[in-house]
């Protein structure tokens, strides 16, 4: 499936385990909202991947894209060693990046 390409930047570095490649997705004040707790800015990302996301081994296999807009809705798979299951992550794109990165249900 396509998606805009911040997004499948986003998703491409997670599921290859690019923590690097997963913060240059972002804007400089970008952030992660994990079912309303908020990491803003590239650092606080970047503690939350390491032991949430991407430290955790995560696994996106995308089921389902769908943009309005500037918003992206991405439906995934998530495996890894960290919560399993599918789940919907809700992107932002602020030109080439993406501003926001939300995690639901």
């Amino acid at each position: 499936m396509t998606t805009h390409p911040a997004v499948q930047r986003a998703i491409d570095a997670a599921n290859s385990g690019d923590t690097e490649g997963f913060l240059g997705s972002f804007t400089d004040e970008g952030a992660v909202d994990d079912w309303g707790r908020e990491f803003r800015g590239r650092e606080a990302i970047r503690s939350w991947s390491d032991e949430e996301f991407i430290g955790v081994d995560v696994s996106l296999a995308v089921t389902a894209v769908r943009q309005t807009g500037a918003t992206v809705t991405v439906s995934a798979d998530v495996g890894g060693r960290g919560f399993n299951g599918p789940s919907d992550f809700t992107f932002t794109v602020s030109g080439d990046r993406v501003s926001l990165m939300r995690i639901t249900g």
